[in-house]
């Protein structure tokens, strides 16, 4: 009898029939509160009814038009929609599957655009599991550990992680943006280094935003030196940080943007975006996938833009993500067991130390698996895996806020003691 891979490890022992909303229903019947939204991907909640409507339909119509073989409506007309969202002079998209086939594609462009070998990643970040993405990520040695060697010509910058210094915000940016001045004396010169990739809130890393200071300076950087600013938009894009893309707190204008996630509401739908000048200098067939932009996941991509128009759903995020940062934070105040509660809109991480200041894997994992038994959904993250993350659906209500605090609040109390 054939079974699922052994390495996949569980994070829940939830076993789904069906969602709805915020909730997920095992084959019990019981209901859980899902604070995790597929890692940050069921933007519009489970089962949205406009979604799930919209992909039927099409269904019935066309499920499959490899789009380097012929062309189909939802393919164009999403085209179109996300020209209306995407920042600006970013005009050009190429779509794929996955976060780290985005993630290739970009790292493909890059380095074609610019004849240049070396890109720079931040400390901390995630971008994916295929090899090049894999070795363009820090957030982690889980992540790359056995397939080595990696990829050759990543270089790894610091990234403000103020809390992990010990420092506050401004030192924290003052120092990563000198350490990266530093690697392009010492490791990648700056007219050997194509891009720059940055998540504008660290995802795997442990939910820690950037700051203006810091993206200013790394476009100030890639501007002075002819380098591309990339911003990972995988996970904070589409209203899940309170505004449309995380980089619209941080007022910096990207060469490349990535999506995927939160842009089809669960449908396998990634992608790039450029300017047409920038996608023109790459090799003509440097782009394709038999997969790509898959007519069922374009529908349902229609669909979740207009959902989150309709619903204000960008400004929902923004309100419940202060009610639930707040709120993290009131029951972090309680126990010392945890060091920092941080977030930007429905992005919240509560980072777990001891008493000595050292991360605590084990109290962050003992709180998110008895969260599960008590039907709160969430997941762990951090390099140490010390951080449990709070990323529930863009249309969690302030009642559904209010409900997952009271759960976590007894949960800290009951595995800290305090």
């Amino acid at each position: 009898m054939a079974q699922l891979s052994p390495l996949l490890k569980q994070a829940t022992p939830v076993v789904v029939d069906h969602g709805e909303g915020v909730y997920l229903y095992d084959v019990d019947g019981k209901r859980h509160l899902d604070f995790t939204a597929g890692i940050g991907v069921t933007s519009t909640g489970h089962c949205h009814p406009h979604v799930v409507r919209a992909a039927q339909e099409q269904i019935g119509k066309l499920v499959h038009g490899q789009y380097t073989t012929v062309m189909h409506q939802p393919l164009l007309e999403l085209t179109k929609r996300l020209g209306d969202v995407l920042p600006s002079g970013l005009d050009s998209l190429f779509y794929a599957n996955s976060g780290s086939e985005a993630v290739e594609a970009a790292l493909r462009l890059s380095r074609q655009a610019t004849k240049r070998p070396n890109v720079i990643v931040m400390q901390g970040g995630f971008h994916g599991r295929t090899v090049a993405a894999a070795s363009m990520t820090t957030s982690g040695t889980r992540f790359s550990a056995g397939i080595g060697p990696l990829m050759a010509g990543v270089h790894v910058a610091p990234f403000p992680y103020a809390y992990h210094y010990g420092w506050d915000e401004q030192t924290a940016t003052k120092f990563a943006l000198r350490e990266l001045d530093f690697l392009f004396q010492t490791v990648s010169a700056p007219n050997e280094t194509a891009a720059i990739f940055v998540e504008p809130v660290l995802g795997e890393g442990g939910y820690v935003p950037a700051n203006t200071e810091f993206m200013a300076g790394l476009r100030e950087r890639a501007d002075r030196h002819g380098i591309l600013l990339v911003v990972d938009e995988i996970q904070t894009g589409f209203g899940r940080t309170g505004k449309f893309w995380g980089h619209d707190h941080f007022d910096v204008s990207p060469d490349i943007v990535l999506i995927a996630k939160g842009l089809a509401s669960g449908f396998p739908l990634s992608g790039i975006a450029a300017s047409q000048e920038l996608m023109a200098k790459a090799l003509p067939g440097s782009q394709g996938g038999t997969y790509g932009g898959n007519a069922v996941s374009c529908a349902a991509a229609i669909a979740t833009l207009e959902v989150i128009q309709q619903e204000n759903l960008v400004e929902n995020a923004a309100e419940r993500g202060r009610q639930l940062l707040e709120g993290a934070r009131v029951i972090a105040d309680k126990t010392p067991a945890i060091g920092e509660v941080r977030g930007l809109g429905l992005l919240v991480g509560s980072e777990f130390t001891t008493s000595d200041g050292e991360p605590d894997a084990a109290t962050a994992a003992a709180a998110q698996q008895t969260a599960a038994k008590n039907g709160l959904l969430l997941l762990t993250c951090g390099p140490y895996m010390n951080v449990v993350r709070m990323v529930p659906p863009l249309v969690v209500n302030a009642e559904q806020v209010d409900d997952a605090l009271r759960i976590w609040g007894e949960v800290v109390a009951s595995v800290t003691g305090s």
